[in-house]
């Protein structure tokens, strides 16, 4: 019997309410993920830090369930960790130790994160292993001034003794390019990071489709900083990105509203 169909991944019905729409959210999120092409066969991930009104004050995640695509993540069949990765839902599914070795040192020294998206799309990766990285050549990258991350490549982030390194290289930038790997965001709600990702991995397609056909035209440094400025998509007072979650999620739903499960 596959996940999908699996009664007994319901969520039980003594489930904290903030826990409930936290999990819907992060499903929902992992099936927008699946529509829109950002997936890597089993791997990579999305998680977030579950409310005090949940945990008491304890660091507490969710994660995807390892060995599921994520068009079968479901509210229910999402795993609840801590800042080891160790399983606390008593879930039968496993945790990729890989993919939550930089997730928790990103949640755990950066207190304002509560959700942290990574990829491995072919047009972030290509930029990622670009000498030159992201150029401040397009209406997407003029939106990010200020805002981009590097961190060079150390290999299969297994080791959390990388954790201190990758922190240093962040800042306090939300959109990070990991050298030679892929994508990454974080941000204060699932959202805004969900705002600041696809902006970045917009820049990293339109980066690529132009170098494909020639030299770019730049984008000098003040206007990008205005467009930074201008742009209200990741700032709370205006949403920080809700608007366009909701009306994804509402396209997930027309095709497919099982994740709720």
């Amino acid at each position: 019997m596959s996940a999908m169909s699996n009664t007994s991944n319901l969520m039980h019905p003594s489930i904290h309410p903030d826990e409930r729409a936290a999990r819907e959210q992060l499903a929902a999120c992992y099936r927008i993920f699946a529509m829109l092409g950002w997936t890597e066969m089993i791997y990579n991930h999305i998680t977030v830090r579950l409310p005090d009104s949940v945990t008491g004050g304890e660091k507490q995640f969710l994660i995807n369930p390892f060995g599921l695509h994520y068009s079968e993540v479901t509210a229910s069949n999402l795993v609840k960790i801590d800042l080891q990765g160790k399983v606390l839902d008593g879930s039968r599914y496993p945790v990729n130790p890989a993919g939550f070795t930089v997730h928790a040192a990103i949640h755990d020294g950066l207190p304002e994160a509560h959700c942290v998206m990574h990829t491995h799309t072919t047009a972030g990766v290509a930029v990622a292993c670009l000498q030159g990285g992201l150029q401040q050549t397009n209406f997407y990258t003029a939106q990010l001034h200020g805002m981009v991350a590097y961190h060079d490549f150390e290999g299969i982030t297994i080791h959390a003794d990388e954790g201190p390194r990758l922190l240093k290289s962040i800042g306090n930038r939300q959109a990070v390019i990991l050298r030679n790997h892929g994508l990454l965001a974080w941000g204060q709600t699932l959202p805004q990071t969900f705002a600041v990702l696809w902006t970045l991995q917009r820049a990293c397609e339109i980066q690529m489709a132009t170098l494909s056909m020639g030299a770019p035209i730049p984008v000098s440094e003040a206007i990008a900083e205005r467009c930074t400025r201008d742009a209200l998509q990741f700032n709370p007072n205006h949403g920080a990105g809700q608007d366009v979650f909701d009306a994804l999620v509402r396209q997930v739903e027309r095709i497919d509203a099982s994740y709720k499960q």
